[in-house]
């Protein structure tokens, strides 16, 4: 199981000051929560994100083009330059970034909310900080280290999900099948390799190269090497927009830092490391 904190010595050289509210780096929720149908308040807008990249004074061209096996592309950012794609893979563009976690009711305390199945059966009384998280989130740990993972909307038994304005039930999974939540396949997601995407623009099981984090530093004090599988959904992950799934709210955090919410990463698509890892995607 992936550390839900980051040995000090990793992330040393990484420190970089900034100031950010730890919801404005989980812009969705996790778990299947496409499952249902949308609702007015769910749309987002429709405007792809072309980012600005400082240094640069042009917009990164976002169309889809193949690179040929001697071909490079190089992705301009701030800091250390990303690695150059120098192998067969398919570019779709500049996505929106975000992150999303999976919260642990045992850093929260207060005043208690109760969360319900879809049956309305009472799972548990949680900290009401923890259910605000837990259902912008969609997944969560239980202080009894059950996990639980949305199920369904409108609840008439449940609280009003502030950020949301929805009523969310949950299921009670397995820990040991599903120690981070499901995802939108049904199967167990992945720290830092899952990612939430639109599947009207990539399908689910796809194995998807990210340049902007290779090198980054994981848990294990290894370094990333850009590969992710879209294995998940959220409701304002539409169009050009890739939520990548940290875990730990720590985490999140430290991956923030280093490649920020809505700077613009570019996707890309049948890179031969990736589909390496994932055969079947």
């Amino acid at each position: 199981m992936i550390p839900t904190r980051f040995a000090k010595q990793a992330w040393s050289a990484f420190a970089v000051p900034m100031v950010f509210s730890l919801y404005s780096c989980v812009e969705t929720s996790g778990s299947a929560w496409m499952r249902q149908p949308l609702t007015p308040d769910d749309e987002p807008s429709s405007v792809m994100v072309e980012p600005r990249y400082r240094g640069s004074g042009t917009r990164k061209d976002t169309r889809t083009h193949t690179l040929g096996a001697m071909g490079t592309r190089q992705a301009e950012g701030e800091g250390n330059p990303p690695p150059t794609v120098d192998v067969a893979a398919r570019l779709l563009g500049v996505f929106r970034n975000t992150y999303y976690s999976f919260p642990n009711e045992a850093e929260y305390s207060g005043s208690k909310t109760k969360i319900f199945d879809a049956s309305c059966k009472l799972i548990a009384e949680v900290p009401t900080t923890f259910h605000d998280m837990l259902c912008v989130q969609g997944s969560g740990r239980l202080a009894s280290a059950r996990t639980v993972s949305f199920a369904k909307r409108n609840c008439d038994c449940a609280a009003v999900c502030p950020r949301s304005g929805q009523k969310i039930c949950y299921e009670a999974l397995d820990p040991a099948k599903y120690p981070y939540g499901r995802g939108a396949l049904g199967k167990a997601i992945t720290p830092f390799r899952t990612i939430a995407v639109d599947d009207k623009v990539i399908a689910l099981g796809t194995a998807v190269f990210i340049p902007a984090y290779v090198s980054q530093p994981m848990p294990d004090g290894s370094v990333h090497d850009g590969c992710f599988r879209a294995e998940d959904r959220g409701l304002k992950v539409v169009g050009h927009s890739v939520d990548v799934f940290t875990g730990g709210e720590a985490d999140t955090k430290a991956w923030n830092q280093l490649v920020p919410t809505g700077q613009g990463v570019e996707v890309y698509v049948d890179h031969p490391r990736c589909k390496a890892r994932w055969p079947d995607g």
